[in-house]
């Protein structure tokens, strides 16, 4: 594809009229995600744990342009009862929802973590979380004509294994992996969702988007990693693409995995790609789904 033809955030038509949440909107992607979609029209809830922060990037988006519209709207995925309190809240002022970008997460905490519930800190937060929050939207999703559901998944979930006994890594802990895990549950959810969808009106559309090797915050702070971050790692704007390719583009279908276009999907601009053979296993995902619902008590209506 020449340079030309790459899909960039000009290719994005009119947002205008458009309400999107966009979780872990308040730095990296989601912030430029957050950025371009407000300054192409949409009204953007930017949803993060730390409200301050997200003040903060909202004032900084409003200096780009002062006719964007964002919202700040706190939410901690690793807490249901803040879920349940973020989701009460948006629907008292919004009646229809365009685009939920599910982009917040944690990576590679060093020790084992349980969040609010009791869950394993990743799995808790990257897949439950999202999980919920899709989920207590669903009815606002729903009844919007062409909505779409994007869940940030990452290349990491090709070290990911889902071995049910060791969701919440009671047996051993390791760090990459426990994260590997939480991003193949990312995607098996966005497909499980997407076949689902397929026998009910396929509305909304649900995709997944991965970023490649985006230099930001989300890394670990090390020797290897500080290193290799301002060499390998592209910028967050180029990281974003993908996900604003998922929630914007004409070209998207319901079950499409976008990532980078570049050597291993880790650089480059947005396309359609293919993920890791078990994330298709409709077997696990299913059994995944019942699990979620089980340890969440969140069931989609």
């Amino acid at each position: 594809m020449s340079k030309k033809n790459n899909w960039v955030d000009e290719h994005i038509p009119d947002q205008s009229g458009r309400t999107i949440i966009e979780t872990g909107a308040n730095s990296g992607i989601g912030y430029e995600a957050a950025l371009v979609l407000a300054q192409k029209g949409a009204e953007v809830i930017m949803a993060s744990r730390d409200e301050g922060k997200c003040r903060n990037a909202a004032e900084a988006i409003k200096q780009h342009s002062e006719d964007c519209l964002v919202e700040v709207l706190p939410v901690d995925l690793a807490d249901l009862n803040s879920i349940h309190a973020f989701v009460d809240t948006f629907k008292q002022e919004h009646e229809c929802l365009d685009v939920l970008i599910n982009n917040a997460g944690v990576m590679a905490v060093p020790k084992r973590e349980m969040t609010a519930d009791g869950f394993e800190k990743h799995f808790g937060t990257n897949h439950l979380g999202h999980f919920a929050l899709t989920g207590l939207l669903f009815d606002l999703l729903k009844c919007t004509a062409g909505s779409r559901v994007v869940t940030v998944t990452s290349f990491f979930h090709r070290a990911g294994r889902l071995t049910f006994f060791n969701l919440n890594s009671e047996v051993v802990y390791f760090k990459w992996r426990a994260y590997g895990r939480s991003k193949l549950a990312n995607l098996m959810f966005t497909y499980e969702l997407s076949r689902r969808l397929e026998n009910n009106g396929g509305n909304p559309i649900s995709a997944a988007a991965h970023p490649g090797y985006t230099a930001t915050s989300l890394y670990p702070t090390n020797a290897i990693f500080n290193l290799i971050n301002p060499h390998w790692g592209q910028n967050p704007q180029m990281g974003a693409l993908p996900s604003l390719f998922a929630a914007a583009s004409p070209q998207i279908n319901s079950g499409d995995y976008i990532g980078p276009d570049g050597f291993l999907g880790q650089r480059g601009f947005p396309r359609k790609r293919k993920s890791s053979r078990v994330s298709y296993n409709i077997e696990k995902a299913k059994r995944l789904w019942e699990r979620s619902e089980e340890l969440t008590g969140v069931k989609y209506t």
